[in-house]
């Protein structure tokens, strides 16, 4: 036997000889679930957001986020796996992205953008270049994303403050 079907052996062992008598299904209803909706109509549109924004890329996969910020402090995040390789820059572009992408759909028309990647940051206020050539798609498609906003900023933070 392997060492895990010994651990899950001894767990259903404990588990049948501890029943517990007064078991209730859980209940898997969200009585809260409008905690988790943005509203396209919500107050504040034209007060100034922040976006926080980050990738993770290792051997269990790809993955990015980011954190919309309401001027009243409400955090709204933002969690995609991506279902393909990528380089580290290439995920930071599509976390980026994908953080302007719902700012749009739910009508911000100001937003601060921070973000631990000096490169993306930079590339995007045109202030480095571009040498990787698969970063330009990505590049243009993030300068069309930024013409939707009234006024847009980028902030390179360290990464232990992103």
């Amino acid at each position: 036997m392997t060492r895990k079907a010994v651990k899950g052996s001894v767990i259903a062992d404990l588990l049948t000889k501890n029943p517990i008598d007064d078991y209730e299904a859980l209940d898997f209803e969200f009585p809260d679930e409008h905690i988790n909706v943005i509203s396209s109509n919500a107050k504040g549109q034209d007060d100034v957001w922040e976006i926080y924004f980050n990738e993770a890329v290792n051997l269990s996969g790809n993955g990015i986020g980011a954190v919309l910020v309401s001027l009243e402090g409400k955090h709204f995040p933002i969690v995609v796996k991506l279902k393909f390789d990528c380089a580290n820059n290439v995920a930071v572009y599509e976390a980026c992205m994908s953080g302007l992408q719902v700012a749009i759909e739910i009508k911000i028309r100001k937003l601060e953008v921070y973000g631990d990647s000096a490169l993306i940051i930079y590339q995007v206020k045109k202030e480095w270049q571009i040498r990787e050539p698969t970063l330009i798609l990505y590049q243009k498609y993030l300068l069309e994303l930024i013409k939707e906003f009234k006024e847009i900023s980028f902030t390179h933070l360290s990464r232990d403050k992103n």
